[in-house]
């Protein structure tokens, strides 16, 4: 990973088994927007993998070194699509408890490394 950095972020979804299964179809390969896959490569995002428990959500991204998370809403503003995307996706999508006004996929802090446990 010498070459790339690792974001893990969480978000809440709406608490319905009908949205929820909506939002997972969304979000099945052959159901993915290209013009949004290819603005995430674009942006610096290498790979992107998003898991789900009960209404929560756990992403994983590698992104290049010179990607900035903190940059992406001004950078999405404009871009082919992905407005549309974000609104279409607040619909299912709801804040962590502890987000920021606003802020959508918190940030998680890493807490243990195998690889550097002894």
């Amino acid at each position: 990973m010498g070459d790339t950095q690792r974001f893990c972020l969480a978000l809440d979804l709406q608490n319905e088994p009908a949205l929820i299964r909506q939002y997972k179809e969304y979000h099945q390969p052959e159901n993915a927007w290209p013009q949004i896959t290819t603005n995430m490569k674009d942006l610096g995002i290498v790979d992107m993998e998003i898991y789900h428990i009960a209404d929560r959500l756990f992403m994983i991204m590698e992104t290049t070194l010179d990607f900035d998370p903190n940059a992406l809403p001004k950078t999405q503003v404009g871009r082919d699509k992905s407005e549309e995307w974000e609104a279409l996706m607040w619909k299912f999508q709801k804040p962590l408890p502890c987000a920021k006004e606003g802020e959508k996929w918190v940030k998680m802090d890493k807490i243990y490394d195998l690889k550097l446990a002894r």
